[in-house]
C-alpha cells in the first residue's frame, strides 16, 4: 500500500487554551508575594500584570490568576486590556528543582543539572499551544492514522542570556524539535545593577512571525531583561511573540516588564518576594552563573 501523507498547515490561536479567573486576595497561596506587589483589596484588574497558577487536574487546565498593581501602575492609562501574563506552574517536578537549586550545599555540577531539567520543564510548559503544526494522515503498520507534527519550517528562537541562561536553556533541543539559537550576553555593574552588553549575535532583523524564548534564570531588578526584550523588539519583534523563562522572579522585575511589555508572558518555577540592596533576590538561589560553571 503506498504512503499516505496528506499536509495541512496550522496555527494555533494568539489566546491561550487556559482561561483564567481572577480571584480576591484571601485567595492567594502567598500573603508576603501579595503583600511585596501591593495588589488591591479589590477583584479589579490591573492594567499591567497578571499572576497564574495553574493546575491541572484529569488533563484540564485551571488557573487562579491574581491581578497586581501599584501606585505608578493604578495612575497608569488603560492598555486596551493588555496585560502580561506570569505563569507559575505548581508541577511538584519544578518545585523539587527548585529546591535542589536553593540549596546552598548542592554542588557545582548537580546545581547546572537540576537547571537544565527546571528548564526543560518550563519551556514545556511555555510551549503549550504555541507552536505551528502540520496535521494529516499516515500509514502505519496497523492502518491509516490522523497525525500532527510540529511545523519544522518555522522553529523557535531560543535566546540565553549568558552565563547562566546556557544552563537553563540546555535542554531546549531536547523539548522543540525545531530552534535556532542565538546569543546574548549582559553583564550587570555591581555598584550602579545597570546592565551593558558585551555579546550579541542577533539578527538584525527577526523573520515576522517569529517566536522567541529569551531564557534568564534570575529576574530581579529587571534592568537585564527588560534590556533583552528592547533589543528584540528593536529588530521587529512584538510582546506576544516573546517568552521569557526563568527560574525564580521576583516582584520588581515583574513590575517593569508587565509596565513595558503589555502581551509578554512570563514562565517561572518560583516567585520570591524580596530584591536585596546588592540586587539578588531573597531567598532565591544566589548567582546562579557563578553556582552552575563553579566560578
Amino acid at each position: 500500500m503506498a504512503t499516505l501523507l496528506r499536509i495541512q498547515l496550522q496555527r494555533p490561536p494568539d489566546t491561550p487554551r487556559i482561561s483564567p479567573t481572577l480571584l480576591s486576595p484571601q485567595h492567594f497561596p502567598n500573603p508576603t508575594l501579595l503583600r511585596s506587589l501591593s495588589l488591591p483589596s479589590s477583584t479589579t484588574p490591573s492594567p499591567i500584570l497578571k499572576i497564574a497558577f495553574v493546575r491541572r487536574r484529569s488533563s484540564r487546565a485551571v488557573a487562579a490568576t491574581v491581578a497586581a498593581s501599584s501606585d505608578a501602575v493604578m495612575n497608569a492609562k488603560p492598555m486596551q486590556g493588555e496585560r502580561m501574563l506570569v505563569m507559575v506552574p505548581p508541577h511538584p517536578l519544578i518545585k523539587h528543582w527548585i529546591s535542589v537549586l536553593r540549596n546552598e550545599q548542592t554542588p557545582s555540577a548537580i546545581f547546572k543539572s537540576a537547571m537544565a531539567e527546571l528548564g526543560r520543564l518550563l519551556i514545556y510548559e511555555a510551549s503549550r499551544d504555541w507552536l505551528p503544526t502540520i496535521s494529516g494522515e499516515i500509514q502505519s503498520p496497523m492502518g491509516v492514522a490522523s497525525v500532527e507534527f510540529i511545523d519544522p519550517r518555522d522553529p523557535v528562537t531560543i535566546i540565553p542570556i549568558l552565563r547562566a541562561g546556557l544552563a537553563l536553556a540546555e535542554h531546549a533541543a531536547s523539548i522543540l524539535p525545531a530552534t535556532r539559537t542565538y546569543h546574548l550576553g549582559m553583564r550587570r555593574d555591581e555598584e550602579t545593577l545597570q546592565p551593558s552588553v558585551y555579546l550579541n549575535n542577533l539578527p538584525e532583523k527577526f523573520p515576522e512571525g517569529s517566536r522567541v524564548l529569551v531564557v534568564d534564570p534570575m529576574l530581579a531588578t529587571g534592568g537585564t531583561i527588560v534590556a533583552a526584550v528592547d533589543l528584540l523588539k528593536d529588530r521587529g519583534v512584538g510582546s506576544k511573540q516573546i517568552k521569557v523563562i526563568s527560574a525564580v522572579a521576583a516582584p520588581p522585575a515583574l513590575q517593569k516588564l508587565g509596565e513595558k511589555f503589555p502581551g509578554l508572558h512570563v514562565y517561572t518555577g518560583m516567585i520570591d518576594p524580596v530584591v536585596n540592596d546588592k540586587g539578588f533576590i531573597v531567598p532565591g538561589m544566589g548567582d546562579a552563573g557563578d553556582r552552575s560553571f563553579g566560578t
